[in-house]
């Protein structure tokens, strides 16, 4: 087996390096995920148009309302009888120049209160422009969360046909808990940041172009005073997210690093336990823990000094415009009502604005989980399998039959996980049909690399495997490994009954094919002995069943598969002696004429392979039959001598240390 991919609950797997992207192309490609929604955004800006143009209109028809009431109580004090032109010429002959100002700019009628009728006018459409600003407003709300959603249901797609094209190496070099949590967190993280960002920054917009031409015709020059604070406002805002950006990328990195961490320490915490190293694992996640706190509160915190600032400037204009507002008013340039509604544009634009700045923190957040997202949307492909693929004999009828099929050849293969790190080289082999080829060595010779070659897990280097003289390159990868049935050591059970654990290898079978199955593999015996028997449900960890006995299901789930091409990687490692005779009479039957590949560290399970392999460093140093090599006296014969002086030996230990009474 290779090493440098072991990883456990203090195993090194430390998280790859995170080479942040750009904001800006980044963002853009988020944006570009949204181009198929296109139809469905231009109705969002379209309604987000209409609603703002309402929603802009409103202060400038208050406005209106506040001159009727200010020239109702103006002119009531005003003596009955004159027309606003004497009322005016009175006031400049006592030199009262900007008295007669503001009363020719507001339209005075000399002893006429507040106009009611033109009152309730204004204000009812001033209601309605409101009302159906709200109802434009929802409807944009409505539409953009369907376009959300849907990029989202597609982003999350993407990713799940990525992770059955990228290669297996990939899975090997990423923790689980690192790659769960850019597939789930991340991808929500995306999720809740386009829900929020984009309906805030679409309206915000709007209503800062719209808020900004009402300004220009109610005041140029008040307008131009606003206008000052947006340059200000960008440097701030652009300067704190090139700061904070770097901190969010590194919250989502920490956050991964940290569920990788939980979710070994929580999948090994028997080992964990058993090994007295529950300080260490502690130890650990208080340390990632500890990093990211700093990172979170840092993006945070830096972020957030956005918000202060950018309300601040806002109130710094807010005064400005007041007191150049209130003067302009004093001397006539402009109505009240005009100041009244120069005041709340100020507001409205000085508030989009606050509200983007608000939202950096989040956006900044949603980008960083985006980053990470398309790194994994970016990793390396396996090869694509051939647009005209070789089909295998014998592939129609389901199974390789015995006469001539079956036989799988290396030629001269090479392989390396690692180029600086020899593993494979020029080996050749030949497996005839329906012959069993046991595979031995130490750990590390490269024996279950054998297999995976042969599963196509990985591609070679030089060299190429045949399947009944058809290179497996010119195959479809399913094509190919739907012929072969594959137990490994460590044992994979699902949530769920123990039929249906079974049935994973064949989900068309019938009830008799599944008890067929477990009969043959002696499944049938421990099921029997369980209340609900087949319908007895297993967990995610299969807990409730015994090493031995979830072997056996994995076993049985081979057999229903009935595959052309077994491999065993230590299948009985985990079953008891006696059961492991018994299994290996149903192995023997497995494999009639069907070509095995055995790997096997007990030597006594394979005396009767028609072909054992001697492996040492990624090289076949023996080749034969077991009478064969233990005649040889090569590494082989010292392989088994020592099993067999192993066992010799804890045998006598074990006599030497029972009591004589029970002796």
């Amino acid at each position: 087996m290779r090493g440098g991919f072991g990883r456990g609950p203090f195993g090194g797997g430390g998280m790859p390096a995170e080479k942040p992207m750009k904001f800006g192309p980044s963002v853009r490609r988020l944006i570009k995920r949204l181009s198929p929604e296109r139809v469905k955004l231009t109705a969002v800006i379209g309604l987000g148009v209409t609603s703002v143009g309402f929603l802009v209109v409103g202060p400038k028809i208050l406005g209106r309302a506040t001159d009727f009431i200010f020239a109702g109580a103006i002119g009531r004090q005003l003596p009955a009888g004159l027309t606003n032109a004497q009322v005016v010429a009175a006031a400049r002959a006592s030199g009262n120049t900007n008295l007669a100002d503001l009363l020719a700019r507001m339209g005075v009628i000399p002893g006429q209160g507040i106009d009611f009728n033109a009152l309730g006018g204004v204000l009812i459409l001033a209601l309605g422009l409101y009302v159906a600003s709200a109802l434009f407003s929802w409807m944009q709300g409505y539409l953009l969360n369907d376009v959300v959603q849907h990029t989202v249901f597609k982003l999350r797609a993407d990713v799940e046909d990525k992770l059955s094209r990228l290669p297996l190496q990939f899975f090997d070099g990423q923790p689980r808990g690192e790659l769960l949590s850019r597939v789930t967190n991340d991808i929500d993280n995306v999720s809740l940041s386009l829900q929020q960002t984009i309906s805030q920054v679409l309206t915000s917009l709007l209503t800062v172009v719209g808020v900004l031409v009402m300004m220009f015709v109610v005041s140029p020059l008040l307008a131009l005073i606003a206008l000052v604070t947006v340059p200000i406002s960008i440097v701030i805002a652009t300067q704190v997210a090139k700061r904070s950006q770097k901190l969010f990328v590194a919250q989502w990195s920490n956050t991964g690093g940290l569920n990788g961490h939980i979710e070994e320490a929580f999948t090994g915490h028997e080992l964990v336990t058993v090994f007295g190293r529950r300080r260490e694992v502690e130890e650990v996640f208080r340390e990632r823990n500890e990093e990211l706190f700093k990172a979170s509160f840092g993006a945070q915190f830096i972020s957030g000094l956005i918000l202060p600032a950018m309300t601040f400037i806002g109130n710094v204009s807010y005064v400005a415009i007041a007191v150049i507002g209130g003067y302009r008013v004093a001397t006539g340039s402009m109505s009240l009502g005009d100041v009244q509604a120069f005041i709340q544009y100020s507001r409205q634009f000085t508030q989009p604005l606050t509200q983007v700045a608000s939202m950096a923190n989040l956006l900044q957040s949603g980008v960083a989980s985006a980053e990470r997202v398309f790194e994994l949307l970016d990793a390396g492909e396996q090869k694509a399998d051939p647009e005209n693929p070789a089909v295998p004999a014998g592939r129609a009828q389901g199974a390789l039959s015995s006469d001539g099929s079956g036989r799988v050849e290396f030629e001269h293969i090479s392989f390396r996980y690692q180029a600086d790190q020899p593993l494979i080289d020029d080996l050749s082999l030949v497996a005839e049909p329906g012959h069993t080829i046991a595979i031995v060595g130490p750990t590390g010779a490269g024996k279950t690399t054998l297999v995976n070659l042969t599963m196509r897990f990985y591609e070679l280097d030089a060299g190429r495997i045949t399947l009944d003289g058809i290179d497996i390159t010119t195959m479809r990868r399913d094509d190919l490994r739907s012929q072969i049935g594959m137990v490994l050591q460590d044992t994979w059970l699902f949530g769920g009954t123990i039929r249906d654990n079974i049935a994973y290898g064949n989900p068309g079978a019938s009830e008799e094919q599944i008890r067929a199955a477990a009969e043959a593999t002696f499944v049938d015996r421990f099921v029997k002995s369980l209340p609900l028997g087949y319908d007895t449900v297993i967990d995610d960890e299969g807990s409730n069943v015994s090493a031995g006995e979830k072997q056996l299901l994995t076993i049985a789930r081979a057999f229903l598969a009935d595959p052309s091409l077994l491999i065993l990687d230590e299948a009985t490692s985990s079953v008891d002696t006696r059961t492991e005779v018994l299994v290996q009479h149903a192995m023997a039957a497995l494999r009639s004429d069907r070509t095995s590949f055995v790997i096997a560290h007990r030597l006594s399970t394979i005396r009767d392979a028609d072909l054992i392999l001697m492996m040492e460093s990624g090289r076949i140093v023996e080749r034969g039959t077991h009478e064969q090599l233990l005649a040889a006296r090569g590494p082989y014969h010292r392989l088994y001598a020592a099993q067999f002086r192993g066992s010799a030996e804890n045998a006598a230990d074990e006599r030497q240390t029972v009591p004589a009474t029970v002796a």
